[in-house]
């Protein structure tokens, strides 16, 4: 009996050490969501912070969208309102008009729900199957995630819309929210869209980032991606590791303009002009992240034999002088390097492979290739090579091309498609997106204008963008459509540094919520 008494005792210990364990656990994490929580929860509009800081909670990188899209159904659920979930994971949620706005036209309120899931070297988070951790700028003025991108492209947007989805005091026509999924990968969610049942005649797309300027057509696109083949074989010798980091990369639509180095083009010039004087082999190499963000890093193994090893690190430091004199003022946070491993052996490119990759690197068009004569400091032709690696049997290049010129596009199309084929590798083109063409006279244009000014006392920029924006396929399923792209201000999307502006996030909140006022109250301007 002793010793079951002891027994029984001891059980007794054990169970409450784990729920003691259990509660600390959960107060824990408690305590560190009320603090993530109470970060955004001070700022305004309070409804629309709330719902991004719900979003910034819920894991949404391209590709990885289900969780996302569930979420937006809940809230749709929660709120009796009605909703379609499509089998790629967009989600259409309508609401009817205020009373007395019953005839208006139907205005969609649309945004992407996938972001750039980007993290620094050192952070910890699994985008994947982790939120962000949202923080506030020491000014006060910006918010961030802390190791990671925001998501504000266009987690945004979507706040916007369920904050005004679920706040029945305000007055607007009839309703249709349009999230989409992978737009940051091909503008794939809007390419899927079913608009047989939408009855939208406005759009307002919530997916720019410049305050003041207002988008009134855009770039049409693809995705270009290669793959090569890549033999591999042993080789001894004196094995380097080549690095190219710290570099401000960016959003290939909005800054390939800028002139900032794209690390992928960079290590292929060292190939280049290094493979000239130092015989040396190419092993693993891995450098960017997604098709339409400018890459900020590459890293490469190299292979020389002992005799060779010194003329490969003055060769070496000669180019990175030579890079950093080039720029220094617009990368002033590069880092270049080239390290001795203490490896002796590694898996490196036969001669075949390699000069598969010096061909696709160097002969590959890149960058801006042609501004739009039309209107001033417009880019109309880029492309960027967002992403090279190698893999177990072969070397794959993703580009993100762009042209507001449909046969300008598909004549770069074509030249691409004759280099990758000059070196061998297969190819092929996705996620194709038309323009969205300039429409003369545009009725949402000249209000959202009219209300801008009136909200803020200035003007509103009225321009095209050579990036692509859900507008050109959305108008292409719904003929007609008047569209407009505007939203708050943010820096560096897609990268580690992106930041969206609070004070402005209020400011379009608002030009929104007294555009749908408008649109409402005065039907016939849209009939």
């Amino acid at each position: 009996m002793l010793i079951c008494a002891k027994c029984t005792l001891l059980l007794y210990i054990s169970m409450l050490n784990i729920i003691s364990f259990a509660i600390i656990y959960m107060n824990q994490k408690y305590r560190r969501h009320q603090s993530l929580m109470s970060v955004l929860s001070s700022l305004e509009p309070k409804n629309v912070w709330n719902y991004f800081d719900e979003i910034c909670s819920v894991p949404h990188g391209s590709g990885n969208t289900q969780r996302i899209s569930d979420y937006c159904v809940a809230f749709a659920k929660k709120h009796g309102l009605r909703y379609r979930q499509e089998s790629c994971g967009n989600v259409i949620i309508r609401k009817d008009a205020s009373p007395g706005y019953e005839d208006a036209d139907t205005v969609m309120l649309q945004g992407h729900m996938d972001m750039v899931a980007v993290r620094t070297e050192d952070c910890e988070i699994d985008m994947q199957t982790e939120g962000l951790r949202p923080a506030i700028t020491e000014d006060g003025e910006w918010v961030y995630a802390e190791g990671t991108s925001l998501g504000g492209d266009d987690g945004i947007a979507i706040a916007y819309a369920l904050a005004i989805l679920a706040d029945d005091t305000l007055q607007h026509p009839p309703l249709e929210a349009v999230f989409t999924v992978d737009e940051e990968i091909g503008l794939l969610g809007a390419a899927a869209l079913d608009a047989s049942d939408l009855r939208s005649r406005i759009l307002l797309n919530m997916d720019s980032e410049d305050d003041g300027i207002f988008l009134t057509s855009c770039a049409g696109g693809a995705t270009f991606s290669c793959y090569a083949p890549a033999p591999r074989e042993e080789k001894e010798g004196i094995v380097y590791e080549w690095k190219a980091s710290g570099l401000k990369g960016g959003h290939s639509g909005g800054e390939i303009h800028l002139g900032r180095l794209n690390a992928n083009l960079l290590f292929g010039r060292f190939l280049a002009q290094a493979g000239e004087s130092v015989e040396f082999s190419v092993g693993e190499f891995s450098g960017g992240e997604k098709d339409n963000a400018i890459p900020n890093q590459c890293s490469a193994i190299l292979v020389v034999s002992e005799g060779q090893a010194g003329n490969l690190e003055r060769e070496t430091e000669r180019f990175f002088e030579t890079i950093r004199a080039e720029y220094n003022t617009v990368e002033p946070g590069m880092s270049l390097s080239l390290t001795r491993t203490e490896c002796n052996t590694a898996s490196v490119l036969t001669g075949e492979g390699k000069q598969a990759l010096f061909m696709l690197l160097e002969h590959m068009p890149s960058g801006v290739l042609r501004m739009m004569p039309e209107i001033p400091d417009m880019v109309q032709t880029p492309l960027n090579l967002g992403v090279l690696r190698l893999g177990e049997d072969e070397i794959s290049m993703t580009f993100s091309v762009r042209s507001a010129s449909a046969t300008e596009k598909e004549w770069l199309l074509k030249r691409m498609q004759d280099v990758a084929d000059l070196a061998g590798a297969r190819w092929e083109i996705s996620g194709v997106y038309p323009a969205w063409e300039y429409k003369p006279g545009s009725k949402i244009q000249r209000i959202m204008s009219e209300v801008h000014e009136d909200l803020t006392g200035e003007k509103p920029v009225l321009t095209g963008i050579h990036a692509g924006v859900e507008c050109g396929l959305i108008s292409e399923k719904i003929p007609g459509i008047d569209c407009i792209s505007y939203g708050p201000q943010m820096r560096d999307i897609h990268t580690t540094r992106e930041r969206l502006n609070i004070a402005s996030v209020q400011k379009n909140y608002e030009l929104t919520v007294r555009v749908l006022q408008v649109l409402g109250s005065d039907p016939g301007n849209f009939l």
